[in-house]
Protein backbone atom coordinates (compact mmCIF):
# COMPACT_ATOMS: atom_id res chain seq x y z
CA UNK A 1 0.00 0.00 0.00
CA UNK A 2 0.95 4.00 -0.20
CA UNK A 3 1.34 4.16 3.37
CA UNK A 4 4.99 1.41 3.02
CA UNK A 5 6.54 3.38 -0.26
CA UNK A 6 10.14 4.34 0.58
CA UNK A 7 10.79 7.92 1.32
CA UNK A 8 13.87 9.15 -0.68
CA UNK A 9 16.74 9.49 0.83
CA UNK A 10 18.80 13.04 1.32
CA UNK A 11 21.13 12.75 -1.05
CA UNK A 12 18.39 11.66 -3.11
CA UNK A 13 16.41 15.02 -2.28
CA UNK A 14 19.59 16.77 -3.02
CA UNK A 15 19.72 15.25 -6.25
CA UNK A 16 16.47 15.60 -7.31
CA UNK A 17 16.97 19.34 -6.18
CA UNK A 18 20.04 20.02 -8.67
CA UNK A 19 18.36 18.52 -11.34
CA UNK A 20 14.63 20.50 -11.13
CA UNK A 21 17.27 23.64 -10.79
CA UNK A 22 19.21 22.97 -13.69
CA UNK A 23 16.09 21.96 -15.42
CA UNK A 24 14.73 25.16 -15.38
CA UNK A 25 17.83 27.02 -16.52
CA UNK A 26 18.50 25.26 -18.97
CA UNK A 27 15.06 24.54 -20.80
CA UNK A 28 12.82 26.95 -19.24
CA UNK A 29 14.62 30.50 -19.98
CA UNK A 30 13.51 33.53 -18.26
CA UNK A 31 11.03 35.80 -21.14
CA UNK A 32 8.04 37.69 -20.82
CA UNK A 33 4.96 35.59 -21.35
CA UNK A 34 1.50 34.91 -19.01
CA UNK A 35 1.51 33.12 -16.20
CA UNK A 36 -0.45 30.39 -18.58
CA UNK A 37 2.59 30.02 -20.42
CA UNK A 38 5.22 29.85 -17.62
CA UNK A 39 4.57 29.74 -14.12
CA UNK A 40 2.28 26.51 -15.48
CA UNK A 41 4.92 24.71 -16.77
CA UNK A 42 7.34 25.32 -14.16
CA UNK A 43 4.82 24.04 -11.58
CA UNK A 44 3.55 20.89 -13.05
CA UNK A 45 7.48 19.85 -13.84
CA UNK A 46 7.98 19.95 -9.91
CA UNK A 47 5.44 18.57 -8.84
CA UNK A 48 6.24 15.25 -10.06
CA UNK A 49 9.60 15.62 -7.55
CA UNK A 50 6.64 15.90 -4.97
CA UNK A 51 5.29 11.91 -5.26
CA UNK A 52 7.24 9.27 -4.44
CA UNK A 53 7.57 5.05 -5.42
CA UNK A 54 6.33 4.02 -8.61
CA UNK A 55 4.00 6.92 -9.16
CA UNK A 56 6.83 9.04 -8.91
CA UNK A 57 8.96 6.55 -11.30
CA UNK A 58 5.34 6.67 -13.75
CA UNK A 59 5.31 10.56 -13.87
CA UNK A 60 9.06 10.98 -14.43
CA UNK A 61 8.78 8.76 -17.07
CA UNK A 62 6.26 11.39 -18.73
CA UNK A 63 7.88 14.48 -17.39
CA UNK A 64 8.04 16.47 -20.66
CA UNK A 65 4.79 15.72 -21.87
CA UNK A 66 3.21 17.01 -18.06
CA UNK A 67 5.13 19.89 -18.18
CA UNK A 68 4.74 21.15 -22.21
CA UNK A 69 0.86 20.43 -21.95
CA UNK A 70 0.35 22.45 -19.31
CA UNK A 71 -0.37 25.52 -21.00
CA UNK A 72 -3.06 23.02 -23.16
CA UNK A 73 -5.79 24.62 -20.76
CA UNK A 74 -4.89 28.24 -21.44
CA UNK A 75 -4.62 27.25 -25.08
CA UNK A 76 -8.16 26.18 -25.77
CA UNK A 77 -9.61 29.49 -24.51
CA UNK A 78 -9.02 30.44 -28.59
CA UNK A 79 -10.63 27.64 -29.62
CA UNK A 80 -13.49 27.16 -26.55
CA UNK A 81 -16.04 29.96 -25.37
CA UNK A 82 -16.68 27.72 -21.93
CA UNK A 83 -12.89 27.18 -21.40
CA UNK A 84 -12.22 30.49 -19.47
CA UNK A 85 -15.04 30.17 -16.66
CA UNK A 86 -13.06 26.82 -15.41
CA UNK A 87 -9.91 29.19 -14.78
CA UNK A 88 -11.68 31.72 -12.15
CA UNK A 89 -14.15 31.73 -9.66
CA UNK A 90 -15.58 35.81 -9.20
CA UNK A 91 -16.14 34.91 -5.88
CA UNK A 92 -16.71 39.21 -5.09
CA UNK A 93 -19.64 38.87 -7.13
CA UNK A 94 -21.39 36.99 -4.11
CA UNK A 95 -20.09 38.43 -1.16
CA UNK A 96 -17.06 40.64 -0.22
CA UNK A 97 -15.47 38.84 2.56
CA UNK A 98 -14.51 35.68 4.19
CA UNK A 99 -15.89 32.97 5.41
CA UNK A 100 -17.43 32.05 2.05
CA UNK A 101 -20.96 31.51 3.88
CA UNK A 102 -22.91 32.80 0.35
CA UNK A 103 -21.50 30.55 -2.27
CA UNK A 104 -22.72 26.79 -1.68
CA UNK A 105 -19.47 24.75 -2.01
CA UNK A 106 -22.08 22.35 -3.66
CA UNK A 107 -23.09 22.81 -7.46
CA UNK A 108 -26.09 21.84 -7.96
CA UNK A 109 -26.90 24.08 -4.56
CA UNK A 110 -24.83 26.97 -6.03
CA UNK A 111 -27.26 26.24 -9.57
CA UNK A 112 -30.35 26.21 -7.37
CA UNK A 113 -29.46 29.45 -5.91
CA UNK A 114 -27.73 31.50 -8.79
CA UNK A 115 -28.79 29.56 -11.63
CA UNK A 116 -26.00 28.06 -13.67
CA UNK A 117 -25.71 30.81 -16.75
CA UNK A 118 -25.06 32.96 -14.05
CA UNK A 119 -22.24 30.53 -12.21
CA UNK A 120 -21.03 30.39 -16.23
CA UNK A 121 -20.42 34.43 -16.36
CA UNK A 122 -18.45 34.59 -12.85
CA UNK A 123 -16.51 31.54 -13.41
CA UNK A 124 -16.84 27.90 -11.92
CA UNK A 125 -13.10 26.91 -11.23
CA UNK A 126 -13.48 25.15 -7.78
CA UNK A 127 -16.34 23.60 -8.87
CA UNK A 128 -14.98 22.59 -12.06
CA UNK A 129 -11.33 21.19 -10.43
CA UNK A 130 -13.74 18.68 -8.11
CA UNK A 131 -15.45 17.21 -11.02
CA UNK A 132 -12.23 17.31 -12.95
CA UNK A 133 -10.69 14.73 -10.03
CA UNK A 134 -13.26 11.92 -10.85
CA UNK A 135 -11.88 12.22 -14.24
CA UNK A 136 -7.99 11.61 -13.32
CA UNK A 137 -9.59 8.94 -11.38
CA UNK A 138 -11.29 7.15 -14.09
CA UNK A 139 -8.64 7.59 -16.26
CA UNK A 140 -6.19 6.13 -13.49
CA UNK A 141 -8.70 3.00 -13.15
CA UNK A 142 -8.88 2.29 -17.11
CA UNK A 143 -5.10 2.80 -16.77
CA UNK A 144 -5.65 5.00 -19.96
CA UNK A 145 -2.00 6.46 -19.96
CA UNK A 146 -2.64 9.15 -22.77
CA UNK A 147 -5.82 10.41 -20.76
CA UNK A 148 -3.80 10.34 -17.41
CA UNK A 149 -0.84 12.09 -18.90
CA UNK A 150 -3.20 14.80 -20.29
CA UNK A 151 -5.41 14.55 -17.55
CA UNK A 152 -2.58 15.36 -15.14
CA UNK A 153 -1.30 18.17 -17.22
CA UNK A 154 -4.43 19.86 -16.82
CA UNK A 155 -5.29 19.35 -13.54
CA UNK A 156 -2.19 21.17 -12.48
CA UNK A 157 -3.30 24.20 -14.89
CA UNK A 158 -6.96 24.35 -12.39
CA UNK A 159 -4.88 23.70 -9.30
CA UNK A 160 -2.49 26.61 -10.07
CA UNK A 161 -5.09 28.93 -11.31
CA UNK A 162 -6.88 28.62 -7.68
CA UNK A 163 -3.65 29.66 -6.20
CA UNK A 164 -3.79 33.09 -7.74
CA UNK A 165 -5.48 36.13 -6.10
CA UNK A 166 -6.25 37.58 -9.41
CA UNK A 167 -8.70 34.78 -10.51
CA UNK A 168 -10.68 34.92 -7.31
CA UNK A 169 -12.51 38.51 -8.35
CA UNK A 170 -14.21 40.50 -10.73
CA UNK A 171 -11.49 43.32 -10.46
CA UNK A 172 -9.14 40.49 -12.14
CA UNK A 173 -7.34 43.58 -14.15
CA UNK A 174 -7.90 46.44 -11.81
CA UNK A 175 -10.13 47.63 -14.15
CA UNK A 176 -12.40 49.21 -11.73
CA UNK A 177 -9.82 50.75 -9.49
CA UNK A 178 -7.71 52.46 -11.82
CA UNK A 179 -4.92 49.95 -11.56
CA UNK A 180 -5.68 48.44 -15.08
CA UNK A 181 -2.52 46.26 -15.94
CA UNK A 182 -2.38 44.07 -12.85
CA UNK A 183 -2.97 40.76 -13.75
CA UNK A 184 0.24 41.12 -15.87
CA UNK A 185 2.30 42.69 -13.56
CA UNK A 186 1.83 40.12 -10.60
CA UNK A 187 1.60 37.02 -12.95
CA UNK A 188 3.81 38.25 -15.88
CA UNK A 189 6.41 40.48 -14.96
CA UNK A 190 6.57 39.86 -11.53
CA UNK A 191 7.55 36.02 -12.13
CA UNK A 192 10.07 37.10 -14.87
CA UNK A 193 12.04 38.66 -12.73
CA UNK A 194 12.18 36.99 -9.80
CA UNK A 195 11.33 33.15 -11.02
CA UNK A 196 15.30 31.90 -10.84
CA UNK A 197 15.04 33.10 -7.10
CA UNK A 198 11.91 30.98 -6.13
CA UNK A 199 12.60 27.42 -3.97
CA UNK A 200 10.38 24.68 -5.68
CA UNK A 201 11.03 22.05 -3.55
CA UNK A 202 8.19 21.88 -1.74
CA UNK A 203 6.86 19.04 0.86
CA UNK A 204 5.85 15.46 -0.35
CA UNK A 205 2.46 15.09 -1.92
CA UNK A 206 0.06 13.54 0.56
CA UNK A 207 -3.67 12.24 0.56
CA UNK A 208 -6.21 14.98 0.42
CA UNK A 209 -9.15 12.97 3.14
CA UNK A 210 -11.79 15.97 2.48
CA UNK A 211 -11.42 17.04 -1.07
CA UNK A 212 -14.42 20.00 -1.12
CA UNK A 213 -12.62 21.72 1.89
CA UNK A 214 -9.31 21.38 1.00
CA UNK A 215 -10.36 23.46 -2.45
CA UNK A 216 -12.66 25.87 -0.81
CA UNK A 217 -9.87 26.42 1.39
CA UNK A 218 -7.19 27.49 -0.83
CA UNK A 219 -9.17 29.16 -3.30
CA UNK A 220 -10.10 31.24 -0.25
CA UNK A 221 -6.25 31.76 0.92
CA UNK A 222 -6.42 33.09 -2.77
CA UNK A 223 -9.57 35.36 -1.98
CA UNK A 224 -7.45 36.71 1.14
CA UNK A 225 -4.63 37.91 -0.68
CA UNK A 226 -6.21 39.98 -2.71
CA UNK A 227 -6.62 43.00 -1.19
CA UNK A 228 -2.65 43.03 -0.71
CA UNK A 229 -2.12 42.77 -4.39
CA UNK A 230 -3.89 45.60 -5.11
CA UNK A 231 -3.47 47.84 -1.96
CA UNK A 232 0.60 47.51 -2.43
CA UNK A 233 0.01 48.34 -6.41
CA UNK A 234 -1.44 51.28 -5.09
CA UNK A 235 1.41 52.26 -2.64
CA UNK A 236 3.79 51.64 -5.35
CA UNK A 237 2.12 53.94 -7.94
CA UNK A 238 1.81 56.52 -5.13
CA UNK A 239 5.42 56.57 -4.90
CA UNK A 240 6.29 56.07 -8.67
CA UNK A 241 4.13 57.24 -10.99
CA UNK A 242 5.69 56.61 -13.74
CA UNK A 243 5.87 53.04 -13.68
CA UNK A 244 6.38 51.75 -17.05
CA UNK A 245 9.22 51.25 -19.79
CA UNK A 246 9.11 49.94 -23.29
CA UNK A 247 10.75 46.96 -24.35
CA UNK A 248 11.49 46.00 -27.55
CA UNK A 249 11.87 42.05 -28.72
CA UNK A 250 12.17 41.87 -32.15
CA UNK A 251 10.03 43.73 -34.00
CA UNK A 252 7.41 44.53 -30.94
CA UNK A 253 7.72 47.20 -28.77
CA UNK A 254 5.37 46.80 -25.49
CA UNK A 255 4.92 48.30 -22.32
CA UNK A 256 6.21 47.45 -19.19
CA UNK A 257 6.57 47.76 -15.53
CA UNK A 258 10.20 49.25 -14.82
CA UNK A 259 12.46 47.26 -12.50
CA UNK A 260 12.46 49.95 -9.56
CA UNK A 261 8.79 49.31 -9.43
CA UNK A 262 8.40 45.78 -9.58
CA UNK A 263 11.27 45.64 -6.77
CA UNK A 264 9.79 47.64 -4.31
CA UNK A 265 6.13 45.64 -5.09
CA UNK A 266 8.37 42.45 -4.64
CA UNK A 267 9.12 44.02 -1.08
CA UNK A 268 5.64 44.52 -0.16
CA UNK A 269 4.26 41.45 -1.48
CA UNK A 270 7.28 40.19 1.18
CA UNK A 271 7.09 36.42 -1.06
CA UNK A 272 3.73 36.42 -1.51
CA UNK A 273 4.17 35.08 -5.26
CA UNK A 274 6.66 32.36 -4.18
CA UNK A 275 4.24 31.30 -1.63
CA UNK A 276 1.37 30.98 -4.17
CA UNK A 277 4.00 28.81 -6.40
CA UNK A 278 4.77 26.34 -3.72
CA UNK A 279 1.02 25.76 -2.56
CA UNK A 280 0.17 25.13 -5.76
CA UNK A 281 3.42 22.42 -6.65
CA UNK A 282 2.24 20.73 -3.10
CA UNK A 283 -1.31 20.68 -3.87
CA UNK A 284 -0.97 19.70 -7.98
CA UNK A 285 1.25 16.50 -6.84
CA UNK A 286 -1.46 15.92 -4.03
CA UNK A 287 -4.21 15.64 -6.10
CA UNK A 288 -2.73 13.24 -8.59
CA UNK A 289 -2.05 11.01 -5.58
CA UNK A 290 -5.24 11.13 -4.18
CA UNK A 291 -6.79 10.44 -8.02
CA UNK A 292 -4.15 7.52 -8.15
CA UNK A 293 -5.36 5.97 -4.54
CA UNK A 294 -8.97 6.55 -5.02
CA UNK A 295 -8.68 3.99 -8.10
CA UNK A 296 -7.33 1.77 -6.26
CA UNK A 297 -3.43 2.21 -6.66
CA UNK A 298 -3.28 0.72 -10.02
CA UNK A 299 -0.12 -0.67 -11.32
CA UNK A 300 1.22 1.70 -13.68
CA UNK A 301 4.84 0.10 -13.91
CA UNK A 302 4.16 -1.93 -17.33
CA UNK A 303 1.21 0.43 -19.43
CA UNK A 304 1.47 1.25 -22.97
CA UNK A 305 1.53 4.90 -24.52
CA UNK A 306 -1.24 4.54 -27.02
CA UNK A 307 -2.22 7.54 -29.42
CA UNK A 308 -6.05 8.69 -28.93
CA UNK A 309 -8.41 9.03 -31.49
CA UNK A 310 -7.57 11.74 -33.45
CA UNK A 311 -11.28 13.28 -33.30
CA UNK A 312 -11.03 13.63 -29.40
CA UNK A 313 -9.43 16.92 -29.01
CA UNK A 314 -9.22 20.28 -30.75
CA UNK A 315 -6.85 19.38 -33.37
CA UNK A 316 -3.10 21.52 -32.23
CA UNK A 317 -2.61 22.93 -35.38
CA UNK A 318 -6.12 24.94 -35.73
CA UNK A 319 -5.62 26.10 -32.28
CA UNK A 320 -2.45 27.41 -32.98
CA UNK A 321 -4.03 29.01 -36.13
CA UNK A 322 -6.27 30.53 -33.55
CA UNK A 323 -3.56 31.86 -30.85
CA UNK A 324 -1.68 33.44 -33.93
CA UNK A 325 -5.09 35.93 -34.76
CA UNK A 326 -5.00 36.68 -30.59
CA UNK A 327 -8.71 36.42 -30.18
CA UNK A 328 -9.42 34.79 -26.76
CA UNK A 329 -13.48 33.41 -26.81
CA UNK A 330 -14.72 34.89 -23.67
CA UNK A 331 -13.18 36.96 -20.97
CA UNK A 332 -10.00 38.27 -21.83
CA UNK A 333 -7.00 39.46 -18.62
CA UNK A 334 -6.87 42.58 -20.44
Amino acid sequence: MFQKMPIHGKKTIKAISVFIVLFFLVFFPVKIQSWGFKAHKDINFAAVFTLRGELFHFYKKYINDITEKAVNPDKRRYAVAQEGGRHYLDADHYEKALPFDTIPHNWDQAVKKFTKDTLLEYGILPWYLKQFKSKLTEAFEQKNVYQIIKLSADMGHYCADLHVPLHSTINYNGQFTNQRGIHSLFESRMYELYRNNYDFITNKAKYIENLDSAIWYRFSQSFAAKDSVFLFEKVVSKKLPDKFVLKTKGKNTTKVYHKEFCNYYNMLLNGMIERRIRASIEFVGSMWLTCWIDAGQPDLSNLDYTEPDKTEDTPKKEIDKLMKKGKIKGRTDD
